[in-house]
């Protein structure tokens, strides 16, 4: 990490960046666990940057909802509690049929070929098989629909629940992979896509709903059988 070194507040930001893409990366994946204390210190000297770059990046993680601060200031990866699944699902399932029902009625041809350029960013993770690429696109994809229905507070608030949604994708990926072919993985969107492309608001918005009851079925199916291999019945 040569380019690491601080010799002004332009480097500094670019430390600050590295170190944010760097923890929301290990976030995402799951190498920092949900609930794992993050402290300033320890991270400034992890990567030889002062604590002000740290911070900013703590800061930016903070406002996506990925690390969360207590009342005695600890900062730590945002916990996930298994029970409240069903009310990130609720969420997930109202904002999801609402920014594709808007994206339906609203988009323009230029927010259409971003909508496809990001399918098929999409596909060709999948082909490839690279499962970190898949994830990223995956919300590529669903932000570019968001954004093309031209609501910014659903779209932040949208992006905040998909990058809980990461998370949850990685806790199961290998269940996912081995349950459904890799072409039943892709075609999950394309209704959507489709739908989006007629400006058919009604089927955007079923076909939105039918995408998060499929992944609301993948993570209780891998739940299931993940907590009853661990019983000792």
């Amino acid at each position: 990490m040569g380019n690491g070194a601080v010799d002004s507040g332009g480097s500094r930001r670019h430390g600050g960046r590295y170190i944010y893409e760097e923890l929301r990366k290990q976030i995402l994946t799951l190498k920092l666990k949900p609930g794992e204390p993050l402290d300033e210190v320890s991270l400034a000297a992890q990567f030889g940057l002062s604590r002000s770059p740290v911070r900013d990046a703590l800061a930016r993680l903070l406002t996506e909802g990925l690390v969360t601060m207590l009342p005695n200031r600890t900062v730590l990866v945002t916990p996930f509690e298994i029970e409240e699944f069903p009310n990130y699902v609720a969420a997930l399932d109202l904002i999801q049929r609402a920014v594709t029902r808007l994206a339906a009625l609203q988009r323009t041809e230029e927010d259409l070929l971003k909508i496809r350029a990001a399918e098929e960013a999409y596909m060709a993770s999948i082909t490839k098989g690279d499962f970190q690429a898949m994830t990223e696109l995956n919300k590529a994809l669903h932000m570019e629909i968001a954004r093309a229905g031209k609501n910014p507070y659903l779209t932040s608030y949208y992006e905040k629940l998909l990058g809980e949604g990461q998370r949850l994708l990685h806790l199961h990926f290998d269940f996912i992979i081995s349950n459904a072919s890799s072409s039943g993985l892709g075609r999950d969107h394309e209704e959507i896509v489709e739908a989006i492309a007629e400006h058919n608001a009604d089927a955007a918005e079923s076909a939105a709903h039918e995408h998060t009851m499929l992944f609301q079925r993948r993570f209780l199916d891998f739940m299931q059988q993940n907590l009853t291999s661990q019983m000792n019945v």
